[in-house]
């Protein structure tokens, strides 16, 4: 058995098909991580959608920030100038993939090797359990009864630094936040989520999240998503593995073979113009 680990998807239907082709994915012998964002930019969010789904208990979804936009916008909230999200909300089994993704994991770990799965960040004061925990207590109210009223006030960048004393909604946005947006932190941990360049183009101040000296996860093994400007894969001094390379708008779509470390990748068919890459 191999556990593989894919990038974000972001709507490009083809090459999933053509990556699972491409490294003989066998949903009774293997399994895959999705590292989040399976959905929106691309044409066919509805298509993917649909696929992993089918997958059942031989894929792992993390929920990242365009999932959560979907989620969002199905609870009221307003369609982006640039969604691609349409066609999933008319589907005729809209509900039912909503249901099925809203139950979707915001942090995971492969027990065998240890690796943490999160979609974008983790910030310098939690542990690799301590990710767990508050990504286990944010997706209870992501699924739960809270879920409506978290989604019509999940658009914030603060509070912008964690304090065990957080509670409410303010809790759970800042553990989103980090799970699904973040990119950059000062020293302090405190997040600066509009930066999206490679690292170096950073303001002065800020570093990658996993850049951060005596950050409380290092020495774990980390898989993320999100960062399509990043500009490279592996950053083995950090133990720190970033999938997202850029598939929607050009780039490839990625898998990591995570027994062996091997990457696999297919190139973008029908790549978007790029206007913010960093989303």
């Amino acid at each position: 058995m191999t556990t593989y680990a894919i990038g974000d998807v972001q709507g490009c239907h083809d090459e999933l098909v053509a990556l699972l082709d491409a490294i003989g994915f066998d949903s009774r012998r293997d399994r895959v991580v999705f590292v989040g964002d399976l959905v929106n930019r691309g044409p066919k969010s509805l298509e993917v959608l649909r696929l992993v789904r089918e997958l059942g208990d031989a894929a792992t979804t993390l929920l990242g920030n365009h999932d959560l936009h979907l989620l969002a916008v199905a609870n009221g909230g307003k369609v982006g100038r640039r969604d691609t999200l349409t066609p999933v909300l008319a589907a005729s089994d809209c509900d039912e993939l909503l249901d099925w993704l809203a139950q979707q994991p915001l942090a995971w770990r492969h027990t065998a090797s240890g690796t943490l799965f999160v979609h974008a960040g983790i910030p310098p004061q939690w542990s690799a359990e301590r990710t767990l925990d508050l990504a286990a207590e944010a997706s209870a109210t992501i699924s739960g009864a809270g879920g409506r009223r978290f989604f019509a006030r999940m658009y914030g960048d603060e509070p912008s630094r964690w304090k065990e004393s957080l509670h409410g909604l303010d809790r759970v946005r800042f553990v989103v936040n980090c799970l699904t947006r973040l990119r950059y932190c000062d020293l302090d941990g405190r997040l600066d989520l509009r930066p999206k360049g490679r690292p170096g183009t950073q303001p002065a101040g800020l570093l990658p999240w996993f850049e951060v000296p005596r950050r409380e996860s290092q020495g774990t093994p980390i898989v993320f998503g999100h960062w399509s400007t990043l500009g490279r894969v592996r950053w083995p001094e950090h133990d720190v593995v970033g999938l997202d390379t850029g598939c929607v708008w050009g780039g490839r779509l990625t898998a990591l073979a995570l027994e062996t470390g091997e990457l696999i990748d297919v190139p973008s068919r029908n790549p978007r113009d790029p206007e913010d890459p960093g989303d």
